[in-house]
C-alpha cells in the first residue's frame, strides 16, 4: 500500500460525495465536473453501473475488484490529479465489504477510514443533504412513479405521477433512515464531512460550487467561470399541490418546522 511516505507524497487527491436520493447530488456533481478540475464524480461503485464502466475500461470488477477500483481511479482522474466519486448510503456497507474482501487495501483489522484512504489517497468527504425533507420525499415519490431520476432537456417520463400519500410517507421515513446511516458513519470514523445544503446550492449555485472547491483545495484559473446548471429542478406546481395536500391529509406525518 506504499507506506506513510507514499500517502504523504501522493500527488492525487480524492473526494467522495456522500448522499441519498433526491438530495441534489446530480446538481452538485455536474457542477464540479463542469469545472474540469474536480474529477468526474459518478457512481462508479454502484454494482449495476460497474459492468458498464468495467467494459469501457476493459476491467472485470467480478474477477478482480481491487484492479477495477485502481483502474477507475486512474482513468477518471482529471489532469490536475483529482478523483471524485459519489456514494449512496444504501450501498455503503456493501462497498466497504467488497473493498476489504479484496485484501488490496487492508484486511479484517483495517478500520473503515484507513481502508478508504488506502484505496483513495487523501480522501475527503462532502455530504450533501436536503433540509426540507417533505419536498425531498415528494421528489422521490414522483421519480419512483415516472422513472425519471435526473431531469434534463429531452428526457421524458415513463408515466405521469399520481398523488400517493402512503408512498410519500414511506419516502419520508426512508430518507430519515438513509440519512442516519451517513451521520452514524461520520461519527464512527471520526470525520467532519463538508456539508452542502441543497437549498443553498439552488439559491446560489456558483458560490456553493466554489465553496466545495475551496474545501477540496482545488483552484480554478482566474478567467474560469461556473456555468449554469445542466440539471433541471423538478419542483413545480404539481409538487406544490402535493405538498399542500399531504400536509392537509396527514398533518402528524411531517412538521414544516423541521424542514
Amino acid at each position: 500500500m506504499g507506506g506513510l511516505f507514499h500517502k504523504l507524497r501522493h500527488p492525487r487527491r480524492c473526494y467522495v460525495v456522500c448522499t441519498i436520493p433526491r438530495s441534489g447530488s446530480n446538481l452538485l456533481t455536474d457542477g464540479l465536473h463542469a469545472t474540469r478540475r474536480a474529477g468526474m464524480p459518478k457512481q462508479f461503485f454502484l454494482p449495476k453501473f460497474e459492468t458498464r464502466y468495467g467494459a469501457e475500461l476493459r476491467l472485470d470488477p467480478a474477477a478482480d475488484y481491487a484492479a477495477y477500483v485502481r483502474g477507475i481511479v486512474s482513468a477518471k482522474t482529471t489532469r490536475n490529479e483529482v478523483f471524485g466519486f459519489k456514494l449512496m448510503s444504501w450501498y455503503l456497507d456493501d462497498f466497504l465489504s467488497r473493498l476489504r474482501e479484496t485484501r488490496g487495501f487492508g484486511n479484517a483489522a483495517t478500520d473503515d477510514l484507513s481502508l478508504l484512504r488506502n484505496a483513495f489517497p487523501r480522501l475527503r468527504f462532502v455530504h450533501i443533504l436536503r433540509r426540507h425533507r417533505l419536498r425531498q420525499a415528494l421528489s422521490t415519490a414522483r421519480a419512483l412513479q415516472t422513472g425519471l431520476w435526473k431531469v434534463q432537456k429531452g428526457k421524458s417520463v415513463l408515466r405521469e405521477p399520481q398523488f400517493d400519500a402512503e408512498l410519500i410517507e414511506q419516502s419520508l421515513r426512508e430518507a430519515d433512515r438513509q440519512e442516519t446511516i451517513w451521520l452514524d458513519f461520520f461519527q464512527r470514523i471520526g470525520v467532519d464531512a463538508f456539508q452542502v445544503e441543497y437549498e443553498k446550492l439552488c439559491q446560489d449555485y456558483e458560490a456553493t460550487i466554489r465553496s466545495v472547491l475551496d474545501y477540496l483545495q482545488i483552484s480554478l484559473p482566474r478567467s474560469a467561470r461556473i456555468g449554469p446548471p445542466v440539471t433541471i429542478r423538478q419542483a413545480d406546481d404539481v409538487s406544490r399541490r402535493w405538498e399542500e395536500r399531504f400536509l392537509a391529509e396527514r398533518p402528524s406525518a411531517y412538521s414544516p418546522a423541521h424542514g
